[in-house]
């Protein structure tokens, strides 16, 4: 299909009210670049698309106009099962990857069966200057690295993170909630001892606290060690 063609394909999906949805959730987005194409429909479209030859000229056309596009493309990536080209059309992707949604969505399955050469990526992508890069490599450590792979180096990067982007830093808070509820002793230091910036440290318990993972009695624990912020 081409561009004209893979794009006329998405209008002709679209939902209006679901593009309404998606402008206020996403706001540093202007609204007209919301097509309006629901997950589901989306995913069954990079799918259907992913395996053709003629999906290069789409992955190429970058950056690209619409949203949809950006959340097809990073469908498409999700889907790709050869490990060294996943991560090329990763890298190629990530610098044009301009909100939360489409960062946090792009997900490539074939990461879990590599991952001694992923954690050389990820060490890369958090040391960037791209909001979004720098949560996208977040995000593949929470999802990655809490379980049989866990090491203490990799909160320690988290923590390590310092930054005044709100999607950067509410990715972090994300990552310790989520650290806690699987490695709650281990995870609990970086926060008794202060590890991360007052906002985000704040934060992250917030997040444990609604977690149902969480037992009442860490929750509680955690709520007292939430810091006061001087008013100004």
């Amino acid at each position: 299909m081409t561009i004209e063609e893979i794009r006329a394909e998405l209008f002709a999906k679209q939902d209006l009210k679901y593009r309404d949805m998606q402008a206020k959730i996403i706001p540093t987005l202007p609204v007209d670049v919301f097509i309006g194409v629901r997950t589901p429909e989306l995913r069954k479209f990079a799918k259907q698309q992913g395996k053709t030859e003629e999906i290069r000229i789409f992955l190429d056309d970058l950056p690209h106009k619409y949203f949809d596009e950006n959340q097809l493309h990073a469908f498409i990536i999700s889907e790709i099962k050869d490990y060294g080209r996943c991560i090329d059309e990763v890298n190629r992707f990530l610098p044009c990857v301009d909100n939360w949604a489409t960062c946090d969505q792009m997900s490539p399955k074939v990461f879990k069966k590599h991952k001694g050469e992923l954690i050389e990526e990820i060490k890369k992508w958090i040391r960037s200057d791209r909001t979004y890069t720098v949560r996208f490599g977040t995000g593949m450590l929470m999802e990655n690295f809490l379980d049989e792979d866990f090491d203490r180096v990799y909160p320690d990067m988290v923590a390590g993170i310092r930054s005044d982007e709100y999607y950067i830093n509410m990715m972090t808070a994300w990552y310790f909630a989520t650290a806690l509820a699987k490695r709650y002793d281990e995870i609990l230091p970086y926060i008794e001892g202060h590890r991360l910036d007052t906002w985000t440290h704040n934060k992250a318990i917030q997040k444990s606290v609604e977690s149902y993972r969480i037992t009442p009695e860490q929750k509680e624990y955690l709520k007292s060690l939430k810091i006061k912020q001087k008013k100004d």
